[in-house]
């Protein structure tokens, strides 16, 4: 039998509580969504005061004042003037991928995507992934990718659609670091061969990275971006997917011409969620966050450098690598349930601890969450006959 479930009831800042009155550290944002805490009350009274309005109407021929809000703040943000809405990061992707196809009109087919790429769950998003695990089963519903593992394998000629790559790190892969400089290198080639940039920025989007997104560190800005996560700085389902005016021309016409974008989504725009994410970029401007987050970098650092382990970081992401053990030992499960115990819930990736606190979490509590996760690997590998192979 395994470990009972834990019943959330309530959270405050970077903890949460169950049921039973236990207290935990939110050490991976719950699933690298929240931002600036549980019951911020800035985004709180944002959503109330939105209920009061209207919760949701439908965005088919119509908008709303938070949807247009909300898309003028990311446009400005990422220089990208276009904005389409969906609910996650998998359908964010899936408008990109089929924007992208859309745009060529059948003149370029093909989609280049990374060995270890995990872009969503949607079959589009699928067919650019990367891992077996998690995407063989689906193959037969997918299209064909030509598969790269870094800028050299990257085809000759002018016959790719669109490149579609996770910028810095990837995240289901296991927190991997992309050399520095990739991102650029990736820009040039596709600027050389016409290809189209697609940049998923679902984890690595609003300052995990310690800039607002990814892409800044290497002065790159996609033809498209996917966003969702922390849009909404984890409160509501919300995602956005950024184009430039080039791509968004190619679908207008007249009505006999049938360009318009054949995807969307009933709960487009919704305004609870833009209404949350207008409340999150505006407590990004009132705390300043981004330039407080170097301070949670070097805590995250400081702790990294505690641990025996091999271990990764970029900016407000942690990796804690403790295998190579065989998945089905689930060695990082076990890891993952002693430091449950001691207070702090985080999900590995097979055998990598995924580190990953709200930015509002304290240094005593990213010290919490090391002395945790130190204690529970001691007690696991002491308790397990099996070495790492």
């Amino acid at each position: 039998m395994g470990e009972e479930p834990v019943i959330i009831e309530s959270g405050l800042g970077a903890v949460l509580r169950d049921v039973n009155g236990r207290e935990y550290i939110d050490a991976n944002s719950s699933i690298w969504t929240n931002l600036h805490g549980h019951r911020h009350p800035r985004i709180t009274a944002a959503i109330k005061e939105q209920l009061d309005r209207i919760a949701h109407s439908s965005f088919l021929g119509l908008s709303n004042v938070p949807a247009i809000q909300l898309a003028e703040k990311l446009a400005t943000l990422t220089g990208l003037p276009r904005v389409f809405y969906s609910d996650d990061g998998s359908t964010a992707m899936e408008a990109g991928i089929k924007m992208a196809l859309q745009y060529w009109r059948g003149k370029r087919t093909k989609f280049v995507g990374f060995t270890g790429a995990y872009h969503g769950d949607t079959i589009g998003a699928v067919s650019v992934g990367g891992i077996d695990l998690f995407h063989k089963t689906f193959r037969p519903l997918t299209f064909d990718v030509i598969r790269a593992g870094s800028v050299a394998d990257l085809p000759a000629g002018d016959d790719v659609a669109a490149v579609v790559i996770e910028p810095l790190i990837q995240g289901a892969a296991g927190l991997k670091l992309w050399p520095a400089g990739m991102l650029r290198e990736l820009r040039q080639w596709c600027d050389r061969t016409g290809a189209l940039l697609i940049l998923d920025e679902v984890l690595t989007g609003f300052g995990r990275t310690g800039k607002m997104f990814a892409c800044e560190h290497e002065g790159v800005r996609p033809d498209i971006m996917a966003v969702a996560k922390g849009l909404t700085g984890g409160y509501l389902p919300l995602a956005a997917t950024l184009t430039t005016e080039k791509i968004f021309e190619a679908f207008l016409g007249e009505y006999r011409e049938f360009k318009t974008f054949f995807h969307g989504h009933s709960y487009t725009g919704n305004q609870l969620g833009c209404a949350a994410a207008l409340a999150s970029l505006r407590v990004f401007e009132e705390e300043k966050v981004l330039q407080k987050l170097p301070v949670l970098s070097q805590q995250l650092a400081a702790g990294l450098k505690t641990l025996s382990v091999e271990t990764r970081q970029c900016g407000c992401i942690a990796a804690v690598e403790i295998g190579p053990y065989p998945l089905e030992d689930k060695m990082g499960f076990r890891v993952c349930e002693e430091m449950r115990k001691r207070g702090v819930l985080t999900r590995p990736i097979g055998n990598v601890i995924v580190i990953m606190p709200p930015y509002c979490v304290t240094a005593a509590q990213v010290g919490a969450i090391f002395a945790a996760l130190r204690d529970a690997l001691l007690t696991v590998t002491a308790s397990s006959h099996m070495m790492p192979r």
